[in-house]
């Protein structure tokens, strides 16, 4: 899985190179294996975003991309959608990306995080909750969000964000993202057009075994 999201994270025109982040030998291992750069961390730290901090704290770069390890069907192009805000607005400190909900259960699977974002595309909250609430269905829905977990940042706002203490928001809802807008940092929600797929159950790793096998037979 992991050298499927390494590969297709070293193939996006706007990444200049690829490390993998673990404390775990045996993903080192392998990721020598492929010939990929790897840098083993620390073992303590609670989330990914503390992990690669620890990393770019040795980086000479303005932009960091978090690519997760459970998300092997990542579209090259989606990552190029997550860093252009930087260039387009310089105040922008922290992105994400999401897609609309068009099936009801995954506005209630808890594996399926959902954002809600105001009027200037920034996202107000992350939850593993249905959300937006829906009191009086006359109303009709209004647009349902599944978030997509891609992150970017500017450097310097992710040296900040890993010295902030885990907020209890974070670790209700179990989304590292939370701890920065706890802290005032604001998140630009860009609306992705290529689907992503995460593995978190047994269940996820077949289905994408399966979309994997499809893709390589066409």
């Amino acid at each position: 899985m992991i050298e499927h999201v390494y590969r297709r994270a070293s193939s996006s025109s706007v990444v200049s190179q690829v490390i993998v982040a673990t404390d775990d030998l045996r993903i080192a291992t392998r990721v020598n294996e492929f010939g990929g750069k790897v840098r083993l961390t620390k073992p303590t730290h609670e989330t990914g975003t503390d992990r690669l901090a620890e990393v770019a704290a040795t980086l000479d770069c303005d932009v960091v991309v978090n690519v997760q390890g459970d998300e092997p069907l990542i579209d090259p192009m989606a990552i190029a959608e997550l860093v252009a805000p930087f260039k387009a607005d310089r105040t922008v400190q922290m992105t994400t990306l999401y897609r609309r909900i068009h099936d009801v259960a995954e506005l209630n699977n808890p594996n399926v995080t959902k954002v809600v974002l105001d009027r200037g595309g920034f996202a107000l909250y992350f939850s593993r909750a249905p959300i937006p609430y829906q009191r009086d269905p006359r109303g009709g829905w209004p647009p349902l969000y599944r978030h997509i977990g891609l992150y970017a940042y500017r450097r310097s706002t992710l040296m900040v964000l890993a010295t902030l203490e885990p907020t209890p928001l974070e670790r209700a809802e179990a989304l590292e993202q939370l701890r920065a807008l706890e802290h005032g940092i604001r998140i630009k929600a860009v609306e992705t057009r290529y689907e992503s797929f995460e593995v978190n159950t047994p269940e996820d790793l077949n289905q994408v075994r399966r979309l994997l096998a499809v893709t390589s037979s066409s």
